[in-house]
Order: structure tokens, then sequence, then C-alpha cells
């Protein structure tokens, strides 16, 4: 009979290995020594331990599944339980106890981590959700069009949530992300209908516009032709394609017309400025003729020198008041110098105005002598009173005095 620590053979090779709850047979062995079937045993031992300690290794160190571990660990305890190994067994059963309570905190720490990341998991597709529903309501349509389709691809790297609460989310995920879709095809079908309405406009305006461009009524055109910018204005764009090629219609209609009108006008303006030179020519011949010394030679001259300006065509519009005005300060003058003449040769008119400062001169007089004989007797008020009466008459005899100088006399 041959044994050791763990385990022996009997005389009739039965071999037994020693545990807490006493020998338990391990097998029969009748090919050998006692001592090879020994060794044999614990070759099986080993493997055993060798298999307990790459799946200690393969728990701590990998991510095998909790379910994989326990299942390798009761293959494990089976060959244990089975007794067909010669060593340690309460052994190897405690290291497998000691790695089924690792396995258990590992799945229940993998638990609470998968409960981080479905909370976790939760909140951003909560946000994103929040996000796509504010977008929808969004009018800036590329922007927010690119940034719902990085919302969807952000959401397909998140974890999925239980059915219900996923489900509940991407519901509303997609409902703010169709209801984006929707309002954008109306935005943009409402915007076709605009341009196209634009351009139908503008087909209108440019025909106009190009029917005008030969016209002659330069004042009647050009404003013609500024209240159709006005309508193109406000009539919003046509579609690309169309726009740039109506808008080189209608200006090209419109570059005809005023490139004709300058070409006119600037004829014109030539023209005008000579004849303002000759204008201020006769002003300054017609302004030789003041102070008025001989009346009738000066009224004379005046006239030929107007008939020969009212021969002579426009001037220049900003030019005009002041070289008119030249010509109408002459004219005044020699107006007023035969108003003067006439008021004194004219009987009648000196007459009526010597006639008029007597009767003032009269009621002057007379009124100084109230004013005299009031204050003699005290009473203040009355000749008070009678100043002012004296005084507005007194300025009418003087203008009457001064009038009647004009008459000499």
């Amino acid at each position: 009979m041959s044994s050791d620590p763990w385990g022996r053979v009997d005389e009739t090779g039965t071999v037994y290995v020693r545990t807490a709850d006493g020998e338990q047979v391990v097998g029969s062995w009748q090919a050998g020594s006692p001592e090879e079937a020994l060794a044999y045993f614990e070759r099986k031992y080993e493997g055993l331990v060798v298999e307990i300690g790459l799946l200690e290794k393969r728990v701590k160190t990998t991510d095998l599944s909790a379910k994989d571990a326990q299942a390798a660990i009761d293959h494990i305890r089976e060959q244990v339980d089975a007794h067909h190994v010669v060593g340690d067994l309460d052994a190897l059963r405690v290291r497998l106890d000691k790695l089924v309570e690792l396995v258990e905190a590992r799945r229940e720490e993998r638990k609470a981590q998968r409960a981080k990341q479905s909370d976790e998991a939760r909140k951003s597709k909560e946000a994103l959700v929040a996000e796509a529903e504010e977008l929808s309501q969004s009018d800036q349509w590329r922007a927010a069009g690119e940034r719902l389709r990085a919302l969807v691809d952000t959401w397909k790297g998140l974890p999925r949530l239980d059915r219900k609460s996923d489900d509940e989310l991407w519901h509303r995920f997609s409902h703010a992300r169709s209801a984006f879709s929707k309002r954008r095809k109306q935005h943009f079908a409402q915007l076709d209908a605009q341009r196209e309405e634009a351009r139908r406009i503008k087909e209108r305006l440019v025909s106009e516009a190009e029917a005008l461009s030969n016209s002659t009524d330069w004042g009647a055109t050009a404003a013609r032709y500024r209240e159709l910018m006005a309508e193109w204005k406000a009539a919003g764009r046509a579609q690309r394609e169309h726009e740039d090629d109506l808008w080189n219609r209608f200006r090209g209609a419109q570059d005809v017309f005023f490139a004709a009108r300058s070409s006119v006008f600037a004829e014109r303006d030539a023209e005008q400025a000579e004849n303002l030179k000759l204008k201020e020519e006769l002003a300054e011949e017609a302004e030789k003729l003041l102070p008025v010394t001989d009346l009738k030679a000066a009224r004379a001259a005046f006239r030929n020198v107007n008939e020969r300006w009212e021969a002579i065509g426009h001037v220049p519009r900003d030019a005009r008041p002041k070289v008119e005005g030249r010509m109408h300060a002459v004219e005044r003058a020699i107006q007023e110098a035969e108003e003067a003449e006439w008021r004194r040769t004219n009987p009648e008119a000196r007459a009526r105005a010597a006639g008029l400062t007597g009767q003032l001169q009269a009621a002057v007089d007379k009124l100084r002598g109230q004013i005299e004989q009031a204050r003699a007797q005290g009473n203040n008020a009355k000749a008070d009173k009678l100043q002012r009466e004296l005084d507005g008459r007194q300025a009418l005899l003087d203008q009457a005095l001064k009038g009647l100088q004009e008459f000499g006399g």
C-alpha cells in the first residue's frame, strides 16, 4: 500500500483522496505501481489547479460574462466533486467559492455600470429629443437640417434603453424631425411659388423696360423707369436660373435709354452754357443803365436788351435764378424811377397829398391845444390819452410830409 498527504492506494489498487468529509474513492489503478497511480491522479489535480487559475485570470482581466464564468466554474466544480483527482480538493472548493463571489461581485458591478450607462444614455437621448424639438421650430433651414442629421448619428451611437422608454423617446425624436421636414417643405414650396410669381412680374417689367428703351420723352420715361425699379425690388427674387438673365435684360434696356438721354442732355447742357454766357453779358449791359438819369433813354435801352434776352434760349436751371435776378433788379429800378417821376409830375396826386397833409397838421395842432388845456385843468389821464392819439397823428403827418416832398414841394 502507498500513500501521501492527500491520497493513498490500497492492496486492491483502489485510489482514495482525503477530504474534510473523509476519504473518497478516486478510482482503480491496475496498470502500474501505487506511486505511479498517485502521481497520475496528482497530475490530474494539477490540471484542475491550472484550469482554476486560468479561469480566475479571465474573470479578473477580461470581459468574460458572468453566465460563461459561472458555467466554467460549475464545470470545474463537477470535476472536483467527482473526486477523480488526488490533491487538496477542499482548497479547490474554497477557490471556486471565492471565484463565485468574484463573479457575482463583477455581475453586480457590471449591472451598476449598465444602470449608470443606461441612465446616462437616457439623459443623452432626452437632451437630443429636447434639442430636436427646439430645432423643429427653427427657420434656419440649412443649419437646423444639418444639426438634426448630426443628432441622428449621435443617437445611433448611444446604447438602447428598455424598449418602452427607448420607443417613446425615439417617437418624440422622429416626430420632431418630421415636423421640421414638413415645415421646411412647406417653406420651400411657398418660396418656389413666390419666386415663380416674381419671375412673371419681372418678365412683365422687362418687357415694358425694353419697350421704353427708345423713348425720347425723357422726363416721363425716366420717371417710369424709377417706378419700374421700385416694382422690381418689391417683387422679390425669381429662381436663380432666371434672376440674372432677367436683371441683365432689365438693366440693359435702362442703359440704352439713359445713354441716349445723357447724349441729348450733354448737347443741351453745352447749348445752355453758351446761352448763360450771352445772358450774363446782357445782364451786365443792363446794369450799366443804373442809376437812371435819363428815364426815357434808360427805358428804351432796357427794352432793346430785353428783346435780345428773350431771343436767347434756356440756361442751366441752377444758374437761372441768379442771372434772371440781375435783370429783374434793373427792371425794378427803372419802374421805381417811373413811379417817382409820375408822382412828381401828377398835379392831382400832389393836390391830394397837400390836402391830406393840411388835414393832419390841423388835427395835430388841435390835439396839442387840447392836451395843454387838460394839463392846465389837472386832468392828466385825459392828457395822456390825448397824447397817445397825438403820437399816432404825428406819425401819419410825418409820412404825408415825406410823400409831399416827392412831388417837389
